[in-house]
């Protein structure tokens, strides 16, 4: 299995957490609602991208951004326009949530010399997050292939009433933000997590698609090392040194990762989460997941139970 599909197969869009602008200089749009992606891909027209704290970065026609929050930022016709202390004369906020417009609730009007789309992307949940910590605050990709027939189409889809068409945007922007995140990886700016250099590795790259095929198994260095075509020796060496744990270390810590996600289902008793991660019996579950995580469990699962309370939104609330 590939870990980049993985780590990104639950990231998805959905018809509430979208938008598209219309704007008109001076103008700057606020988003101060922390979701901890937001896609930003310009359809018409330019701006800037003014973090909370850091540097503004300019997106053009033809470009990608992606925001990792969940600290607001603006995009704005200058970079003073999405500062706090000048605010441009059209200045609003974007929400997102339940009560977000849909696209169907906005003007429809593509003439204006700037028109952004934004997509919004909460991710709650464990594995993504592996991917989200290995991204900068704002990264902004070049379209080095010609996708102004996708631009044109997605455009022309916003506008539209077929039936269908909420889907289509859905998977049309799950689309971009996969290709985008790709093509940063690929870029000699970038900073990838070791894991995604060594997929491509003749010895680390097996071992990695075999932990991720099946992380229940009772793997060891010298299965895995089988399955790579060298001995125990070469795979932990090599593997170390691309990745920056051992094989074993490696499994163990993935399958915390997938057990934290697995323990927010309330269905799933500890021991049954014990069992789909490789571990025979609970106590030996919960001495790892307590060793990596600093907790039991039962109280993660605790916590994670009183975030979602917390977080879910109020009916009728503004």
């Amino acid at each position: 299995m590939d870990v980049f599909d993985e780590l990104l197969r639950g990231v998805r869009g959905k018809g509430a957490v979208f938008g598209r602008s219309v704007l008109w200089p001076p103008w700057s749009l606020r988003f101060p609602d922390g979701a901890h992606l937001t896609l930003c891909l310009p359809l018409r027209g330019a701006g800037w991208i003014v973090p909370e704290a850091g540097k503004a970065r300019h997106v053009a026609l033809g470009e990608a951004a992606i925001v990792r929050g969940p600290a607001p930022f603006s995009f704005s016709d200058e970079p003073v326009h999405g500062t706090g202390t000048e605010q441009a004369a059209g200045a609003r906020e974007v929400h997102w949530g339940e009560d977000a417009p849909s696209h169907a609730d906005m003007d429809l009007e593509l003439s204006g010399p700037t028109v952004l789309l934004a997509a919004a992307y909460d991710i709650r949940t464990q594995v993504p997050q592996r991917l989200l910590r290995a991204l900068p605050p704002v990264l902004v990709v070049p379209d080095e292939q010609d996708c102004t027939p996708i631009r044109d189409y997605l455009e022309a889809q916003i506008g539209g009433d077929r039936p269908g068409h909420q889907i289509v945007l859905d998977r049309l922007l799950d689309w971009l933000l996969v290709c985008t995140l790709r093509d940063w990886f690929d870029r000699p700016e970038a900073e990838p997590p070791g894991w995604y250099g060594a997929l491509a590795d003749e010895v680390a790259g097996p071992t990695l698609r075999a932990i991720h095929e099946d992380p229940a198994h009772p793997w060891t260095t010298a299965e895995l090392a089988s399955r790579a075509g060298v001995s125990r020796t070469t795979l932990a060496k090599r593997f170390t040194e691309l990745v920056g744990d051992g094989p074993v270390a490696y499994l163990t810590e993935w399958r915390m990762t997938l057990a934290a996600d697995l323990l927010t289902r309330p269905e799933l008793t500890v021991a049954a989460v014990a069992r789909r991660v490789g571990y025979a019996d609970a106590f030996g579950f919960s001495s790892a997941f307590k060793r990596l995580r600093g907790e039991s469990p039962s109280a993660y699962r605790q916590e994670a139970a009183t975030t979602r309370l917390r977080d879910r939104p109020v009916p009728g609330g503004g």
